[in-house]
């Protein structure tokens, strides 16, 4: 039984047509209830159909959406794929093309050189035509005003003759055949005199052509170190410290290392350094290495400081002896008494100006065998002398009178020859030089000496030289402002160009350089540079 049936049977029941009425009420509301509960249940299942539909709607969507995606991304590969394939031929074809382009420059580039190194050659040839002709023009107005001077001579001497020749008419043949004779004798005299004239400025002129030749070849030739060498005084200390180690307890050891070397340590407030000052190079080359060593070692008392001086004494004999033998044999000179040779290793010590004596003394051997050996002599004694001519320097702090006097003494004592001793003695022209290898020999230590940078000069020197190169120079009329340069190497004088002009600079340079010479000493040789410059200036107002 349906609720419908039910819900009428009980209104029936109920009684009568009222019930009958409520019954009908009833079963509408039920089928009214039945309808909305089966359209809710309807549109609950449309609902999820529908919810269904739209996830796969979506679903479809975004696997069409991700098709779409991927060939999109496809098509923009192949697209760029395309373009970059397409810059890159492009890009090639535009290499090529600049490759092009520069290999027509650098040839048109090499066409213009040649034809600037044609037009160069046929400048210079054409130069030197001009050259010729102009020396062709020389020699042929030479010629004429020889030939003009020839017939005025000829017409005096025509003149002279027939003035002759009637005075003669007067004479004894014995007369004028001794007046003949006289006059012969006369002009072949006066001719003899003028042909030995003329070969003294020859030779003269060849001399020192060839002298410069000579000293030039042997300059290049012959390697050397220029720069000046300062003597080594001060030691450097790891620390201050290690200053009240080395004075000690006292003063014991800084008073056993001063005996020990017979050098004076000198400790102030200049930290970490102590200075040693001795008038012996030996002596404080010793001292140095001993304090270098001990600083080293680190035990410091005088027990060990005689025993470290001891040590290095003996090892700066050895290196003095065997600097002695290296000297020799670099230049090539042999038999020399071992005590010469320990002596000559001594300079490697002292200095003259900042050079080096020993390195000195090697370079004028080279100088003055190169020398020789170009003027066509042995070069035996000029090395010899040379490598020996400042041996007195070695011992000058010594013993008493000049290097030069020491340095006779040394090789009178061990028998060097007559050659060598008088070189020695000449090479600062105490005496006069009598030989060849003498004049060498100071030819060569003044090349060694005025090389630029080979010594050094003090300050003050230095800046009175400069100061009186360019008071020189700015004593001329006309100057207006002077300049040195290159550590006086050059002179630039810039003139008025009002007073001075462009003819007269080079004038004026000849007269500074010849003032320059007379009255300024100077190493090596100086450039005059003589300035003119004009300007125009005006001022728009």
């Amino acid at each position: 039984m349906t609720v419908f049936g039910s819900v009428l049977i009980c209104a029936l029941s109920s009684g009568g047509i009222a019930g009958l009425a409520i019954g009908m009420v009833a079963v509408g509301a039920a089928i009214v209830a039945a309808a909305f509960l089966v359209y809710v249940k309807s549109s609950k299942n449309k609902l999820s159909h529908a919810g269904d539909e739209a996830k796969r709607i979506i679903e479809e969507a975004k696997l069409e959406a991700k098709t779409i995606r991927q060939d999109g991304l496809l098509e923009a590969k192949e697209q760029m794929n395309k373009m970059r394939v397409d810059f890159e031929h492009e890009t090639k074809e535009r290499k090529q093309e600049w490759q092009r382009t520069e290999n027509r420059l650098s040839q048109k580039e090499s066409a213009l050189d040649k034809r600037e190194e044609q037009l160069t050659k046929k400048d210079a040839a054409l130069d030197k035509k001009i050259e010729d002709a102009e020396k062709a023009n020389k020699q042929i107005e030479e010629t004429k005003e020889r030939l003009k001077n020839i017939e005025a001579e000829l017409a005096g001497a025509q003149q002279k003759v027939e003035a002759e020749l009637e005075r003669v008419a007067s004479m004894t043949k014995e007369e004028a055949a001794q007046e003949l004779k006289t006059a012969l004798l006369d002009d072949v005299k006066k001719d003899a005199a003028q042909d030995a004239k003329r070969l003294i400025a020859e030779s003269k002129e060849n001399a020192v052509k060839e002298a410069q030749n000579i000293i030039s070849q042997a300059i290049q030739r012959c390697a050397a170190d220029h720069a000046t060498e300062n003597t080594v005084s001060v030691v450097a200390l790891p620390n201050d410290e290690m200053k009240g180690r080395i004075i000690g307890r006292m003063g014991r050891n800084i008073r056993a290392l001063e005996s020990a070397t017979g050098v004076d340590l000198i400790i102030d407030d200049t930290p970490d350094v102590i200075t040693l000052s001795s008038f012996d190079p030996v002596r404080r080359e010793i001292a140095r290495i001993t304090l270098e060593k001990l600083i080293t070692d680190g035990r410091i008392h005088p027990a060990r400081i005689e025993e470290m001086v001891d040590k290095v004494r003996r090892e700066v004999e050895a290196g003095i002896k065997e600097a002695g033998e290296d000297a020799a044999m670099e230049v090539g000179v042999h038999g020399l008494h071992p005590e010469i040779i320990k002596t000559l290793g001594r300079l490697k010590y002292r200095t003259s100006y900042g050079q080096n004596v020993l390195k000195h003394s090697i370079e004028v051997a080279s100088l003055a065998a190169i020398m020789a050996t170009e003027l066509g002599i042995d070069n035996k004694v000029a090395k010899r002398a040379g490598l020996l001519h400042d041996i007195g320097k070695a011992v000058d702090h010594e013993l008493e009178g000049t290097h030069i006097q020491l340095g006779v003494d040394i090789a009178k004592r061990y028998r060097e020859s007559n050659e060598v001793i008088h070189a020695i003695a000449a090479h600062h022209n105490d005496i006069e030089p009598q030989t060849i290898d003498a004049v060498l020999v100071q030819a060569a230590d003044a090349i060694s000496s005025a090389r630029p940078g080979a010594r050094r000069e003090t300050l003050e020197n230095y800046v009175k030289r400069i100061e009186k190169l360019e008071e020189i120079a700015k004593s001329f009329a006309g100057v207006d402002q002077t300049f040195a340069v290159q550590a006086g190497r050059e002179i630039r004088v810039i003139v008025k160009p009002e007073q001075v002009n462009d003819a007269n600079t080079v004038f004026l340079a000849k007269e500074i350089a010849a003032k320059l010479e007379n009255e300024l000493e100077y190493p090596g040789q100086i450039k005059v540079n003589v300035i003119r410059e004009v300007r125009g200036v005006v001022y728009a107002k």
